[in-house]
């Protein structure tokens, strides 16, 4: 993210509402400070959870600037998820929102991360918050048969499987699986897919999941990406219709679910949602969490 687009995002952030100086001024003191320490840095974040971070890591350090990178999903995750249930995260990256399912809300987790160097960062993070009992983490991809990808490294969190006819000099071959049949005795709650156009190969490769009763949300991000391989967003939205989800946006200030269809959708992460009465009944319940100036 170019340095304006930062600060853009920065100030704009509402969690930063009525302290944008501040944010700004921590945005200066983090790309300082940062680099005057060897190695990463251990960040306290929520409820006594931390993460390994270093400059110019993305995800993680908008964490630190702004309390939640993607503030309507993550808040999602922080209001929805119960000790006890299950929490799966396909293409995890170092692992913001794991921390936030498993670390802070206390459930179980699966993580897929394709690209070894960033899987190494998972699992440090993993066995930094003392989750290894409850978190299990693969150093795989997801798609819709066993067999091997391609995969980009050099791109941080927007690594992706190379598309036919792509040109990129840093890529790996990855072993890939899919989630039937890694999660045939998981009943997962919450499913975060983020796998930058892939996301038709993963939900072909998860029918046996998608059929399971504790599954009550998927967060998916629509952006178009899928064009790189043939597919459309408007698939994807056909293919969670047919599972019985419908979309929304969340309002963590006043936890309130906003239906969104096609004609009004939007790009970036959504909440793919069914048994939503359910769903609201956690939300209204859900104590409230600090996030550095701010509780929701």
């Amino acid at each position: 993210m170019k340095i304006w687009s930062t600060l853009k995002f920065i100030a704009d952030h509402p969690l930063n509402k009525g302290r944008k100086i501040k944010a700004l001024a921590g945005f200066v003191k983090w790309q300082i400070g940062s680099r005057l320490v060897p190695g990463d840095v251990v960040y306290p974040w929520i409820n006594g959870i931390k993460f390994f971070v270093h400059p110019g890591e993305t995800g993680l350090t908008q964490n630190i600037y702004c309390g939640l990178q993607e503030f309507h999903d993550m808040a999602y995750v922080l209001h929805v998820m119960e000790a006890g249930d299950t929490f799966v995260d396909v293409g995890a990256n170092a692992g913001s929102y794991m921390l936030l399912a498993c670390g802070v809300k206390g459930a179980g987790g699966y993580c897929f991360e394709p690209v070894p160097s960033t899987y190494q960062r998972l699992t440090n993070n993993i066995k930094l918050n003392d989750l290894s009992a409850r978190v299990k983490a693969f150093n795989v991809g997801v798609a819709d048969k066993e067999g091997e990808l391609f995969f980009t490294t050099g791109l941080d969190t927007t690594n992706h499987a190379v598309a036919r006819g792509e040109a990129d000099d840093n890529v790996i071959r990855v072993k890939v699986l899919p989630l039937d049949m890694v999660l045939e005795e998981v009943n997962p709650a919450l499913i975060k897919i983020d796998v930058e156009g892939l996301e038709m190969l993963v939900l072909n490769g998860m029918r046996q999941t998608l059929k399971k009763a504790s599954l009550h949300s998927v967060i998916m991000e629509l952006n178009g990406n899928g064009k790189r391989y043939g597919f459309d967003d408007k698939d994807i939205m056909n293919s969670m219709s047919d599972y019985s989800f419908r979309m929304y946006q969340y309002d963590p200030f006043h936890r309130i679910l906003i239906p969104a269809s096609e004609s009004n959708s939007f790009t970036g992460n959504t909440l793919f949602l069914r048994n939503v009465s359910f769903i609201q009944d956690r939300l209204a319940r859900a104590g409230r969490v600090r996030i550095g100036y701010m509780e929701i």
